[in-house]
């Protein structure tokens, strides 16, 4: 109800253009509340009101209503998800006309609004009315079909995908994934994957996992990997529960597995797309038209390629809302996006969707990794490639459980008050820290005004430190979970090719930001463990 009334506000024209309505696979049995019943009664608000709307008459992959709402030029649209969170949550993902999550002010405006819509109006939980009334819409055939099409603009090597000799895994981890994925395949000309069969279809419980979250590693792949060895796979692709993010991992030499992070796989997809720009675009495209982009937690591998290759690297504030806002202003003002991630698994290859997708990303890394076995290499030898060509990026990421809010602000608040009152720390243990930039605030040292360069951010936490050597760590909380997570990283130049050493230092300020920054047994936050 306040959705509707923010858009009938902003949008004169709102009854023409619509509205999009996604929902994933989940559902509590207990209540009867699954995602398909909250996207009916979403519906039925808004066509009580006489919008119409277009609602997806099946469980869509998240990526798949930003792009609607572009396609189909609606005002926005929502998908109903808790992505990869535990079976007891649900959510409510809200997409603006331009295809990105909502930003402030919108965001705020629309929670004005909710606030005072205090009680139903009429036929508000009439969730027949999707089934009767003359403006619900099934965009399902036409999106899905378009999505295909457009997907291919990012396929460059269609004729050796037909012929790999190379299997791949598909886990869907109980969620929507499995038959997105196998038409994304289709459309890169490849055979299928071979689906986990555990984990193929719908299930509300996640029964087979631990936790339904890919990022997890290892411990929640284990279905997958086993699989895969049996079928003699050497690459497992997973998308999570709303297959907007993706894990994978790659059988090596020794036998063992590796699960690549988020970072490593950014590596992978910044090389593929830039060449793949250098190899199949004009030659008057200009290399500085060209951008990509990244969340300020995560690797600044980008940048190092950027600086060796000439194109643009922009950061954004966490949180892929500001990745697909300013990458639909660069598209506006002619600019060519190539790709943009966030470390926690999330990458937007290309701009056909702006927010990150799973769905694009499984059969860009598949044909990625059919490629790279015509010149005898693996995904991980490639990205040492990268690493020795532009520098070893070495990071690590990780949380702390907390649910006591209180605590959460005791913690940055004595890193704002450090050794006396609007204070920030000199040092961490042995460790000097060169600039501290708190986004909280807007404070950030290493600027001459001393104002942070990205936009304040009042309603969340996050103070990143420089040190003097050279790594670079940021602590945060978390904007859906009860979580203060930490990421670090080491930068390092290309000719500094001691990738051990390299770890030991990050190992060693890490212990030290825990230690004398968040101080675990005092403030009684719990590891994180699977």
């Amino acid at each position: 109800m306040g959705m509707y009334k923010y858009l009938e506000r902003c949008f004169s024209d709102f009854r023409q253009r619509g509205f999009v309505v996604g929902y994933d696979t989940r559902g509590q049995v207990t209540s009867s509340c699954s995602s398909k019943r909250l996207a009916k009664l979403t519906a039925a608000v808004l066509l009580a009101k006489g919008v119409p709307v277009y609602l997806f008459s099946k469980y869509v992959p998240t990526p798949f209503v930003p792009y609607a709402v572009r396609q189909l030029k609606a005002a926005a649209g929502v998908m109903i998800t808790a992505s990869h969170n535990r079976k007891e949550d649900n959510g409510y993902k809200v997409y603006w006309e331009n295809g990105a999550q909502i930003t402030s002010p919108h965001d705020k405006e629309i929670l004005k609004c909710i606030e005072e819509c205090v009680e139903p109006w009429n036929g508000s939980w009439n969730e027949n009315l999707v089934d009767t009334s003359p403006l619900t819409r099934d965009p399902l055939e036409e999106i899905s079909k378009i999505y295909m099409e457009d997907l291919k603009k990012i396929c460059y090597h269609r004729e050796l995908n037909t012929k790999t000799n190379l299997k791949f895994i598909h886990t869907s981890f109980h969620g929507v994934g499995h038959d997105y994925v196998q038409l994304a395949f289709k459309a890169f000309g490849f055979k299928p994957p071979i689906p986990v069969p555990e984990q193929k279809d719908p299930d509300p419980d996640f029964s087979t996992v631990k936790c339904p979250n890919p990022e997890e590693g290892e411990c929640v792949l284990e279905l997958s990997l086993r699989l895969a060895e049996k079928e003699s796979a050497r690459v497992v692709v997973a998308t999570d529960p709303d297959a907007d993010r993706l894990a994978v991992a790659e059988l090596q030499e020794n036998g063992r597995w590796k699960v690549f992070t988020g970072n490593e796989l950014a590596a992978l997809f910044g090389w593929w797309m830039f060449r793949s720009w250098k190899a199949n675009g004009s030659r008057e495209a200009d290399v500085k038209n060209v951008y990509m982009l990244a969340t300020t937690v995560s690797s600044k591998i980008l940048k190092a390629i950027a600086l060796k290759e000439g194109f643009h690297f922009e950061e954004t504030l966490p949180g892929f809302k500001w990745i697909g806002s300013r990458v639909k202003d660069l598209l506006d003002n002619g600019k060519e996006v190539l790709f943009a991630f966030e470390e926690s698994i999330g990458f937007m290859c290309g701009t056909s969707v702006l927010d990150k997708d799973g769905v694009s990303a499984a059969v860009v890394i598949a044909e990625m990794a059919s490629y790279l076995e015509t010149k005898n290499l693996t995904l991980a030898q490639q990205l040492t490639e990268i690493y020795e060509m532009y520098g070893y990026h070495i990071s690590k990421t990780s949380y702390f459980l907390c649910y006591e809010p209180p605590t959460i602000k005791r913690v940055f608040e004595k890193l704002r008050n450090f050794d006396f009152p609007k204070s920030y720390p000199k040092s961490c243990g042995a460790y000097g820290i060169l600039h501290v930039r708190d986004v909280t605030t807007g404070y950030d040292s290493s600027q001459l005004n001393k104002k942070s360069v990205l936009p304040a951010s009042k309603n969340s936490q996050m103070i990143t430190f420089t040190f003097q050597n050279g790594c670079v760590a940021t602590l945060r909380t978390s904007g859906t979970e009860p979580k203060i997570k930490y990421y670090a990283e080491m930068c390092a130049r290309p000719e500094q090719s001691d990738k051990t050493f390299l770890e030991e230092q990050l190992q060693k300020v890490i212990e030290a930001l825990i230690e004398n920054f968040l101080e675990p047994s005092k403030n009684g936050l719990i590891l994180r463990s699977v």
